[in-house]
């Protein structure tokens, strides 16, 4: 018996022993024709009996001995290629993707050999190479290289991109409109629902497979972009277990542990990027509050104590920023069939503060010989913000022999408190001299779900791919609080209705999406060539609530003086009206009709195209699209006197033609020719008759119910080059005709302070761009660690503006001055003239030492187009340069250390006015500062 138990143990230690010894080998085998994956290609090990096949997935995995192996790829009618050196390592996992092309039909077999390091470069470049439309992509591999932490950081290195805000994308210059972001190839809401780009710095790089940036359109991508689509595509599958953590801090001499920073009393749960009620409007909505005149006053008193009472905004020190992130991956064996896991939580603290921050409202003078412009409102003052932002990411993947099914959920929580501290004089309206206080907190949350399947034929040449997208997004603005005291003449203060009473408002906005898409691709043969067959269709509902409370502070026989300027005063205890003393301060205000709507808007779409060759060297993908597009809305206009019931404003049936053809000039390069058909339509606040104030910078958003979708004919060329350790030349040519484009315009002749969405008869823009990435071992090998990353875009746009009374153009001339030249057409709102990236970057990989440094800039932009007195906005250029270290840590790279510099020329950010014959003027104007950042993360 003994020693049957000393056998047992023996065989057992002995069997974990050797099982130690083994690692795995997975990947994914891609078919470098048609940028698809490569279901069912045989892996072999050279020399051996040992193999595997990949699965309907383009998947594949082996079990081998620790040791050093050669790798051969193979699939019928495909070259065969060999990977060298593939380092196998004890319990360790080796991920290779392999690209494999077909072979000529006059060869039998093409035998490829390459190392490890070159393959990884090259399925990046295969998968850009090998696309049926122009893009840019980012593999996770090259991801990793960059040390970017997340998307919005990693995606700057991609031509013809630009990061506003640290967070939205835009692309080729365009604005936000003409630019749009989706998930695994679903369309998601943002934090911002008026936005089409979601917020990329919520998504971390180690959950990403990759980054895909659509700059020409095919059948099958959604129809409202113009500029580019980037589609962020996460894990399914990953290829061992991973966990990870990362955490760092920034800090900014100008905005952190300075003690003017101004803020104010929130909630104990602002941290965590939610309100706990604090600002929660406290009573009913449906309430009436009374009079302090009338009979039955007798609720008005609670009704005014029950506001919270803080209206001043206050100093403090400033804490620097904070960021954490957890991440966490792996697969698990399920009978026979594999469960994909990963999950992923992200927090962010940001603190900013504007020391010195101006707005300006400014008109042209009725003199014409007056060139100097005079303002409505001048801003200046202290503005201070706190951005909490926290994220959760969980996906789910079940595969088997030939079905995957996707189950993902997508959490984000945004809490942002502002505080300003501020001066106002005006000139024009009423010449007055204020200071004010203003309160502001914006709670926003985004709950997605997707639920999705993919399902082939035993011969993977029928697939069938369905997606279930619902959403939820949430925006409330609560307890917004602006205060308003007069500067008189004596050195007294108080308040008038002139330069308005204490402001108290909420707004409710709710937006429920559903996005349900089905595809089908059918592989088949045509002209003695592979030919692919796309089909299918979309629904798309949204639906949207937008509610306004507004209220303010009035007085009774009160003598505002006595507040001596001090807010918090206004609702103190002692101040606030009684049916006793019948004076006081007290609340009156009710829920807006006139600035709440309720709207839908629905898509059906059907789409089919054709990807075929016509010769050995010519492929063709011809496409078209149908969307059906409707909006209905429910509201009424400022006056009452004209009420929407659940109206239909756009109803619209249109066709989107696509062609793509690629010529191969030869193995390394391509010449392609593009044509597509695009939209861009209003958003629900722009298509509506709202009144949207923002109590801040006195500027009030006013929605256009008449607004129509703006259409645009694209056409592209690009010639593009590809060599090796990731190198690359590429020059591309792109035309744009818009029909009615939609722009931000001044509303009227004279309103400075008003401005709205409307359509322009139509505009142009046409521009070339420039791409190369360069190794530097060109001049001596010992600078292979060294690269050259550049991309300029220069672009050109011309809009003709509307003619005849009361439009743009007559607008213009009745209001120019003197000597003035008015021409009849102008650049294009949103649209930048030039845009270059450089990147200057250093890696080593036996020391794990990265460096980097990158420059950005983007031409001035038309922000606001001029009407009447009011003369045009313009973003000034921005020029961005920063500065990034990394160093891998450990006997196994697994921890890594970065510092960064961002902002290094101290740039400010400014919009600012430009008139004909005198200096700019700021529209908004804010000094960011330059900022450090020290960060940690580790590998588990």
């Amino acid at each position: 018996m003994l020693k049957s138990v000393i056998l047992f143990f023996a065989l057992l230690f002995s069997f974990s022993i050797v099982s130690a010894q083994t690692g795995e080998v997975t990947g994914k085998i891609l078919d470098g024709e048609f940028n698809d994956v490569l279901a069912f290609a045989n892996v072999l090990v050279k020399d051996t009996q040992t193999g595997t096949t990949s699965d309907f997935d383009g998947v594949y995995s082996l079990t081998l001995k620790e040791g050093v192996y050669t790798l051969v790829y193979s699939f019928i009618g495909y070259e065969t290629k060999a990977i060298t050196d593939v380092q196998v390592t004890a319990n360790g996992v080796t991920e290779i993707n392999v690209t494999i092309n077909p072979t000529s039909a006059s060869l039998s077999e093409i035998v490829i050999t390459t190392s490890i390091r070159r393959n990884t470069e090259e399925s990046v470049l295969n998968f850009q190479r090998n696309s049926t439309v122009s893009l840019d992509g980012l593999s996770i591999e090259s991801i990793k290289k960059s040390g970017a932490s997340n998307i919005a950081s990693a995606i700057k290195s991609i031509p013809g991109v630009s990061v506003q805000d640290s967070k939205f994308v835009y692309v080729r210059g365009l604005g936000d409109r003409y630019t749009k972001s989706i998930l695994n190839g679903m369309d998601i809401p943002g934090l911002d629902p008026d936005k089409n780009t979601v917020q990329m710095d919520v998504f971390p790089t180690n959950i990403l497979e990759n980054i895909i940036v659509v700059k020409s359109g095919s059948a099958e991508l959604p129809a409202d972009f113009t500029g580019g689509v980037v589609d962020i595509i996460t894990k399914d599958f990953p290829s061992k277990k991973a966990m990870s953590f990362s955490v760092s801090s920034s800090y900014n001499p100008d905005m952190h542990l300075n003690s003017n920073y101004v803020t104010y009393d929130g909630s104990g749960t602002d941290f965590l990027g939610f309100d706990n009620g604090n600002r929660d409007l406290p009573i009913s909505t449906t309430s009436t509050i009374p009079n302090p005149a009338s009979a039955n006053n007798s609720t008005l008193e609670g009704i005014t104590r029950s506001f919270n009472s803080t209206l001043a905004a206050e100093r403090k020190t400033s804490l620097p920023n904070l960021s954490l992130g957890f991440n966490y991956g792996n697969q698990f064996d399920v009978a026979d069939n594999k469960l994909g896991l990963i999950a992923s939580i992200n927090y962010k603290n940001e603190t900013l503060f504007y020391e010195g921050f101006e707005n300006g409202v400014y008109q042209k003078d009725e003199d014409r010989s007056v060139y100097d412009l005079r303002f409505d409102r001048r801003q200046t003052g202290d503005l201070g913000e706190n951005n909490t932002l926290l994220s959760g990411l969980l996906g789910l993947t079940y595969k088997t022999d030939n079905s995957k099914y996707n189950f993902n959920v997508l959490q984000i929580q945004s809490g942002e408190s502002r505080a300003a501290l501020f001066n106002q004089a005006t000139q024009i309206s009423n010449s007055i001299n204020v200071d004010k206080d203003n309160l502001e907190y914006t709670q926003r949350s985004l709950t997605n779900l997707m639920i999705g399947g993919k399902h082939t034929s035993s011969d993977s040449n029928f697939i069938t791919e369905w997606k279930v997208s619902p959403s939820l997004s949430r925006v409330y603005d609560k307890d917004i609080r602006l205060t308003t005291f007069v500067l008189n003449t004596d050195g007294t203060t108080g308040i008038s209705s002139d330069a308005g009473f204490p402001q108290r408002l909420w707004r409710d906005l709710e937006e429920f999406n559903v996005v349900s898409k089905l595809d089908f691709t059918k592989k088949y043969n045509l002209f003695n060539n592979k030919a692919v067959l796309k089909f299918g269709g979309l629904v798309s509902y949204k639906q949207r609530n937008y509610d306004i409370y507004k209220y303010e502070v009035a007085f009774r026989s009160v003598t505002t003086s006595d507040f001596n300027g001090d807010p918090d005063a206004i609702l103190a205890s002692e101040n606030i009206w009684t049916p006793e003393t019948n004076s006081g301060s007290y609340i009156r205000g009710n829920f807006e009709p006139a600035n709440s709507y309720e709207s839908t808007q629905n898509t059906g779409a059907l789409y089919v195209s054709n990807e075929f060759k016509i010769s050995d060297k010519l492929k063709t993908i011809l496409g078209l699209r149908a969307e059906y597009f409707t909006t209905l809305f429910s509201g009424q206009n400022n006056s009452g006197t004209i009420i929407y019931d659940n109206e239909q404003t756009i109803e619209e049936l249109d066709l989107f033609p696509s062609t793509n053809f690629i010529y191969e000039v030869n193995d390394n390069s391509n010449f392609r020719l593009s044509y597509f058909r695009t939209v861009a339509r209003p958003s629900f606040r722009e298509l509506s008759v709202v009144q949207i104030p923002d109590l801040l910078t006195g500027i009030t958003f006013l929605g256009n119910i008449d607004l129509q979708p703006s259409y645009i004919n694209n056409f592209d060329v690009r010639y593009e080059y590809y060599g090796e350790k990731a190198q690359m030349f590429a020059i591309s040519g792109f035309y744009k005709k818009f029909k009615d484009p939609i722009e931000l315009v001044a509303f009227s002749f004279v309103a400075p302070n008003q401005f709205t969405p409307r359509n322009s008869p139509e505009a142009q823009v046409y521009g070339v761009e420039f791409e190369g990435r360069k190794n530097f071992n060109f001049i001596t090998e010992s600078l292979s660690d060294l690269s050259l990353n550049v991309n300029i875009s220069l672009i050109e746009s011309e809009i003709e503006m509307a003619k005849g009374a009361g439009e743009e153009y007559e607008s213009r001339q009745q209001f120019a001055r003197d000597v003035e030249t008015i021409d009849d057409t102008r650049t294009l709102q949103g649209q930048s003239p030039f845009l270059v990236n450089v990147g200057l970057n250093y890696k080593n990989e036996d020391s794990g030492f990265e460096s980097g440094i990158f420059y950005n800039v983007q031409g001035k932009t038309l922000e606001i187009v001029g009407f009447g007195k009011n003369p045009d906005v313009f973003v000034q250029p921005f020029n961005s340069l920063n500065l990034n270290f990394s160093k891998t840590l450990g006997k196994e790279n697994n921890s890594t250390i970065t510092f960064k510099v961002d902002n290094i020329l101290g740039e400010e950010k400014e919009s600012a006015y430009e008139s004909f014959g005198t200096d700019k003027i700021p529209f908004s104007l804010r000094q960011p500062g330059t900022s450090f950042s020290l960060g940690y993360s580790i590998n588990f």
